[in-house]
């Protein structure tokens, strides 16, 4: 059984560079505004100008670049860039600080959490960088650099749709093809009114980028219609509008899944928060081989009523990551290591056998579009340990419902490096969120009623952005103006 044991430092992978704290080899979200962020007359022209990189790889080919934190720098840095790599061609340079990762921005996330992103991206991808010096001089003049990386965004733009469809016996998939005139490569998607694909999200008139892993730019009609075909019952298609679509073709945008929203994919993996209980987690892990012959990290017999079980953990799911590090290339000892090694939470990420085949054979990864479980138990515990760091303000929470007027809600968040949690960095003078008493500083714990505490800063942006109106539970427990204190002076991370 999983047990407890003291926490340990972070592990590291790969090759070491015993200068930095951690470094790993990568190896082979949708991109949304804030919405939050309140519309101003601002025409500011002295704003530094990002551009935008597009990288494209081969399987297993190295990027050719580090992406570093440093001490008394800001930002996520672009260095060592390899001479003639990938990197280079696609007019990344040293010193160059990362905003967006295919259009989300990045800027106010952990290392970490930049670099699992970039690898969740595969083998193509769209960085959004600015020039040392402009960051640094943007920084120093109080720039929000958000409203520098919104410079390259379209207004009304929307993400793409990864969209999965299954057969009915009235309408079948619901969807056929057909070519733009004079344009090769690009397809208009016609549906049935009501039918199967209309109900996994698909629109008429919706361009067709992707088809069950394929590319289609370079396919012809009749390719399309054979692989429609072969598809049998089932069709998994990228998509976007045809506004949208002009648009990232313009700015030489990649159109591609890990940009995308969602949208009726029949597996998700899922991320599961363990507290430990006395005798541990309450499962087993094995190493097993499917019938498909594929060796997996295999959970089994959960304890009845154990912390396991009471989080939702599914016998005979696979094992995909452990507190957001990959484990498909380590050994049993060290995924178990890990685990007990984690401290009083334990994070794990979570797929069916059949959910891994599905997104395999698409070549994608599973992490991709992940799912949080949480359960009574588990939030008791978190809040009672916001209790006992400060009794005083945890009690004293506040419930503030905002409703969106026409410059927004009225208020940005945000969230910093090194610290969990997204807070409430700005609030507009009179604006809905100053009227429903939001303050600068405030810790977001709940979003419409769902717990917020564990959630990215995508992740909440995404529970708001259709809202006309949002239930807010806030902690005024940050101080406006107060930058978190990191025990690590320097990370790196090899691309």
């Amino acid at each position: 059984m999983m047990g407890n044991m003291d926490k340990k430092t972070s592990t590291e992978a790969g090759n070491v560079d015993k200068g930095f704290a951690r470094t790993f080899i990568f190896n082979p979200k949708e991109g949304i505004d804030n919405p939050i962020m309140v519309i101003t007359d601002d025409t500011d022209c002295g704003l530094p100008g990002p551009h935008l990189c597009v990288l494209k790889r081969e399987p297993g080919e190295s990027l050719g670049f580090f992406l570093r934190v440093e001490k008394g720098r800001p930002g996520h840095i672009i260095r060592n860039i390899a001479s003639g790599g990938i990197a280079e061609r696609s007019g990344l340079r040293d010193g160059d600080r990362l905003l967006e990762v295919n259009c989300c921005f990045v800027d106010d996330l952990s290392h970490e959490e930049v670099s699992r992103r970039i690898k969740l991206s595969g083998n193509h991808m769209s960085l959004l960088v600015l020039n040392g010096n402009e960051y640094e001089q943007s920084k120093s003049k109080g720039h929000d650099l958000r409203d520098v990386a919104t410079l390259t965004k379209c207004e009304g733009c929307k993400p793409p749709r990864l969209c999965h469809i299954s057969k009915d016996s009235v309408s079948g998939l619901g969807i056929s093809f057909t070519a733009v005139e004079g344009q090769k490569g690009h397809f208009n998607v016609n549906v049935v009114a009501g039918g199967a694909a209309e109900r996994a999200g698909v629109n008429k008139g919706d361009r067709l980028v992707w088809m069950n892993g394929a590319v289609v730019e370079d396919l012809t009609h009749s390719a399309i219609s054979r692989m429609l075909k072969k598809g049998g019952s089932q069709l998994t298609i990228l998509i976007v509008d045809a506004e949208s679509e002009k648009y990232y073709n313009s700015q030489r945008i990649p159109i591609i899944p890990a940009m995308a929203t969602p949208h009726n994919l029949p597996y998700r993996a899922r991320k599961l928060h363990l507290v430990p209980g006395k005798d541990g987690y309450g499962f087993l892990l094995r190493l097993e081989k499917s019938p498909s012959g594929r060796t997996a990290h295999i959970l089994r017999e959960m304890d009845l009523d154990g912390p396991a079980e009471k989080v939702g953990m599914r016998d005979g799911d696979v094992l995909l990551e452990v507190n957001e590090e990959a484990v498909e290339s380590l050994k049993h000892e060290e995924i178990v290591d890990r685990i007990k090694q984690s401290g009083q939470t334990v994070s794990l990420t979570t797929i069916t056998l059949k959910g891994l085949d599905f997104y395999t054979k698409l070549g994608l990864s599973p992490l991709l579009f992940c799912e949080e479980s949480l359960v009574k138990e588990q939030d008791c515990s978190v809040q009672a340990t916001l209790i006992n760091e400060d009794k005083e303000n945890t009690v004293n929470t506040r419930l503030c419902i905002v409703h969106k007027e026409s410059l927004g809600f009225g208020f940005n968040i945000s969230s910093a490096p090194h610290e969990s949690g997204t807070f409430i960095r700005q609030v507009v003078d009179g604006g809905p969120g100053q009227k429903a008493g939001l303050l600068e500083g405030d810790l977001m714990l709940e979003v419409n009623g769902q717990n917020v505490e564990r959630k990215t800063l995508t992740d909440i942006m995404m529970l708001m952005k259709k809202s006309k109106s949002v239930s807010l539970r806030v902690i005024q427990k940050r101080q406006p103006g107060h930058e978190p204190c990191s025990n690590e002076d320097e990370e790196e991370t090899y691309m």
